[in-house]
């Protein structure tokens, strides 16, 4: 372990670095659209509005962490911004102090499984369709639901990738390379 000491360059990088990755938190805690919540609620949740949000607002996490880890030419962004999303979430004030390592444990689960999702090599299924089919699975508690609308949750996940693609951009600027040099020549990769 590094010991950093106040008004470094290193100790100047580490505070920016964490800034930069806590507004990439904030904006992944964005609650979802009250429609979205409501249209899950009645497509898979059993007319369940709680657990739908919780669906969302699970889904909307796990793609920004999936987004900093992909989206970034260093891994550091990835694991602040990680990190950030974890501390947000057990400091939220809609998350009941005893319910924070559950809540902590929900979004570890769904992580897995949404990076399951975009993992999956040699699929005749699009990656799309198994992250739709992951938040209808999480929303009805694993119960498979005859004529749900995967469309609509496709649509609403591409939205959460391309907003937390936008606040990573914001956050920490864009990613970019010399034309010259492959992403595996970095340092650091």
């Amino acid at each position: 372990m590094s010991l950093r000491i106040p008004l470094t360059p290193e100790w100047r990088s580490a505070r920016d670095a964490a800034r930069h990755a806590e507004a990439f938190a904030r904006a992944a805690l964005e609650d979802p659209a009250e429609d979205d919540v409501l249209w899950l609620s009645g497509a898979a949740a059993a007319g369940d509005t709680d657990h739908a949000r919780w669906e969302l607002r699970y889904a909307r996490l796990a793609l920004a962490i999936l987004v900093a880890e992909r989206g970034s030419l260093s891994d550091q962004v990835g694991s602040d911004a990680a990190r950030a999303i974890r501390a947000a979430l057990v400091s939220d004030d809609s998350v009941a102090p005893e319910m924070r390592p559950l809540a902590e444990q929900q979004l570890d689960e769904r992580l897995t499984a949404y990076r399951g999702a975009i993992d999956a090599r040699g699929s005749a299924i699009p990656a799309s369709e198994m992250l739709g089919r992951v938040l209808l699975s999480f929303a009805s508690d694993g119960v498979r639901s005859a004529g749900t609308p995967l469309a609509r949750a496709t649509t609403i996940l591409a939205g959460y990738v391309d907003d937390a693609n936008r606040h990573l951009r914001d956050a920490f600027g864009q990613a970019t390379l010399p034309e010259d040099l492959p992403p595996s020549a970095m340092p650091g990769r």
